[in-house]
């Protein structure tokens, strides 16, 4: 039943995306705009009504007394947020930081509904101890119980604790008490306001910068573009280089915040089941298949073709799509048929793949970091100042 849940859940959010996008034509697809236009300025009421609310202090935020850094974007998906959170975590830990990864977990295993339904309706504050996903030394949970991006990041940062909880205040004040945390980065916490004092960091994709200019759910925005004013350090990601435009949309905004330009660098191939691990130009002048449920699944093919691949084969899925048995089998009998010599995915989608016995052909992900292409000394400033606070 669950699956057939997600499986709906999920053709849903392709129909709405390929609405929004425009791909869809015809009266329904423009009715649907219609309607999505009118409830995307009811959103947008309220996201600023409730920013007002909190810059009042009528709603109220709360100080940890640490150093917190929120990591997050104006728009939905695609940005590259993951990687970004890495080199912070890295970077930090390495200069003498204690850090711990906040996360929502989205689309992780939640807790049981009927003890969440019995909280609120007696209105109790929910004491729950956060999902410990990384206690620094080990992995303690899987993808489904954790959500995709919290199990990559901890699998990644052996020595980082690594949370998960929508109420992140709390699952900070765990990670203070518990593991003696002294900075607190949130994964995807832009939109977050309930934790003061705190540093603000967004990504800003260079191919798509503010998606179509409208806000959710007629577009991929999720704050008005004035709200990077917030912003203390943007990082452009995918940047290409030309990024004259897009700076002086930048600092329209916000003249204040420094701009860094980085790239997702492939690193490596892993195989997905065995672990072995192969250097890029093993793709060169091979035939390959690809197969990914991302937000951009098209910038993950045109990598491959890159690396000198002869992409014969490309399988495309929602973003966070959880795999079956037979969809993994399938992709691999169709690869096949094409005379493909590789099957490759993304490391985010590799922790959603469920285990098969067929090694018929090689199952790798590609391992990707951040490359910093332009403001290399904004970025060490950051971390400086983070640091020595």
């Amino acid at each position: 039943m669950r699956d057939i849940f997600r499986g709906w859940t999920e053709a849903v959010e392709t129909f709405v995306l390929d609405v929004i996008s425009e791909r869809r034509r015809g009266k329904r697809a423009a009715m649907v705009r219609s309607l999505l236009y009118g409830l995307s300025k009811l959103f947008e009421l309220a996201v600023r009504t409730r920013r007002f609310l909190y810059k009042v202090r009528i709603l109220r935020g709360s100080a940890l007394g640490v150093q917190v850094i929120a990591i997050g974007n104006l728009t939905v998906g695609g940005t590259g947020k993951t990687p970004v959170v890495e080199k912070f975590a890295r970077e930090l830990q390495d200069q003498g930081r204690t850090v711990a990864i906040l996360s929502r977990g989205y689309r992780s295993k939640p807790p049981p509904l009927g003890k969440r339904m019995l909280n609120k309706l007696l209105f109790r504050e929910d004491r729950t101890p956060p999902r410990v996903v990384s206690d620094g030394k080990s992995l303690l949970l899987d993808s489904e119980q954790a959500g995709d991006e919290p199990y990559m990041l901890a699998s990644n940062l052996k020595d980082v604790i690594v949370l998960v909880d929508k109420d992140r205040v709390k699952s900070g004040r765990y990670a203070i008490q518990k593991y003696g945390c002294d900075t607190l980065l949130l994964d995807d916490g832009f939109q977050y306001w309930k934790l003061r004092g705190r540093r603000d960091i967004v990504l800003i994709d260079c191919q798509q910068p503010f998606g179509n200019d409208r806000l959710l759910p007629r577009g991929t925005l999720r704050e008005p573009p004035s709200h990077l004013a917030r912003a203390t350090t943007i990082f452009i990601t995918k940047s290409d280089g030309k990024t004259k435009e897009l700076r002086a949309r930048i600092a329209r905004h916000n003249s204040n915040a420094s701009v860094i330009e980085c790239v997702h660098q492939p690193m490596y191939f892993e195989d997905v089941f065995t672990g072995e691990r192969f250097s890029l130009d093993r793709l060169r002048g091979r035939r390959v298949a690809s197969v990914c449920g991302i937000a951009q699944p098209e910038s993950f093919e045109e990598s491959l073709v890159k690396l000198g691949g002869e992409l014969v084969y490309a399988k495309q899925f929602a973003d966070h799509h959880r795999y079956t048995q037979q969809e993994i089998l399938n992709v691999i009998n169709r690869s096949k048929k094409r005379q493909a010599e590789f099957i490759l995915t993304t490391q985010k989608d590799a922790v959603r793949f469920p285990k098969i016995d067929r090694r018929d052909l090689p199952f790798l992900f590609m391992r990707v970091e951040i490359k910093i292409i332009a403001g290399a000394n904004d970025f060490q400033d950051c971390v400086r100042q983070i640091c020595f606070r």
